[in-house]
């Protein structure tokens, strides 16, 4: 047995503290959720089992310390994080009673209100970034925004590569997300000097790195390509993409691109418009990212662009 595997007693301690051990398994699978990463890979950053982790993110283990600074360390998160706010103050009473009058629209509204009264200053954004989950529509409406705009279209996961001098995948596998999140960070750099008047694509998980996004917001104006888990899952299938079924299991797919959606949700809502593109063609959308993309990159060349294809 390993010695992060459970023994008998292990198991009789966790069943002693269920609540506390089920609450540290949220939290874990909430941040791999947001940054992306499939239970393999996280194991093999981690050296913790695919089976332990599996115990661990449903509340059957539990975890030790050290596993949970290994676990933090491999998902470059704060320690803290992974464990439940003890003693958290809750809402005021009257907040709370409000809150729960409202429907689900006005809740939706409500937050857009509060995101943009409180969200930070920003200073003068000069370019277009889209953002969002793989198969949202970033490559074809980027690709057709910039040749309309007679702008460079620049996919930031390109310049990561080209700057570390290896793939996306090899640098997530050798140097893990810590080096990847660096190099991301200094490509998002290398395009606002070399680049602030373009058409940039960025990967999903970057809302999931606060200063890089925030540097993204306070230099671009951003659009989140926003797609329903069933949408994205009918376009993987159509690309022939397996990348993200483990085990080629569509169900096990499906929970994870929604679950993933789910925790990265409040981070994809600060962006400066959200274009919805279930079951819409491209030149649908293509028409509204222009016309919200007008006011901020104007004067803008007459729009002769034939687009009628689906999102992919």
């Amino acid at each position: 047995m390993k010695p992060e595997e459970k023994s008998a007693s292990d198991v009789e301690e966790a069943k002693s503290q269920p609540s506390l051990a089920k609450s540290i398994g949220e939290r874990v699978r909430a941040y791999r959720a947001r940054r992306g990463i499939a239970r393999k890979n996280l194991s093999a950053q981690s050296g913790i089992s695919e089976r332990y982790l599996a115990q661990i993110e449903t509340g059957k283990a539990n975890i030790s310390i050290e596993l949970l600074q290994r676990l933090a360390q491999a998902m470059v998160v704060p320690l803290h994080g992974l464990l439940p706010a003890l003693g958290q103050q809750a809402l005021p009473n009257s907040l709370s009673d409000l809150l729960h009058r409202l429907s689900s629209s006005q809740l939706e509204e409500a937050y857009q209100l509060l995101a943009r009264h409180f969200a930070p200053p920003r200073t003068c954004q000069s370019g277009i970034a889209l953002i969002g989950i793989r198969f949202g529509g970033k490559t074809t409406l980027g690709e057709l925004l910039a040749s309309e705009l007679s702008l460079p279209f620049i996919r930031l996961s390109q310049v990561i590569e080209a700057q570390g001098g290896m793939k996306v995948g090899e640098v997530l596998e050798l140097g893990g997300q810590r080096t990847y999140r660096r190099l991301e960070r200094q490509a998002l750099e290398h395009v606002n000097e070399q680049h602030p008047l373009s058409v940039l694509e960025v990967g999903g998980g970057l809302v999931t790195e606060p200063e890089t996004f925030q540097k993204l917001l306070s230099s671009f104006y951003t659009v989140w390509l926003k797609a329903s888990p069933d949408e994205l899952m009918r376009r993987l299938m159509a690309e022939g993409d397996m990348r993200p079924l483990e085990g080629n299991n569509l169900k096990i797919a499906k929970e994870d691109l929604t679950r993933i959606l789910t925790e990265r949700d409040a981070d994809y809502r600060q962006a400066d418009h959200i274009l919805e593109t279930t079951g819409r063609t491209v030149e649908e959308c293509f028409l509204e990212l222009v016309s919200v993309s007008r006011p901020v990159m104007a004067p803008f060349p007459a729009m002769t662009t034939e687009v009628n294809r689906t999102v992919s």
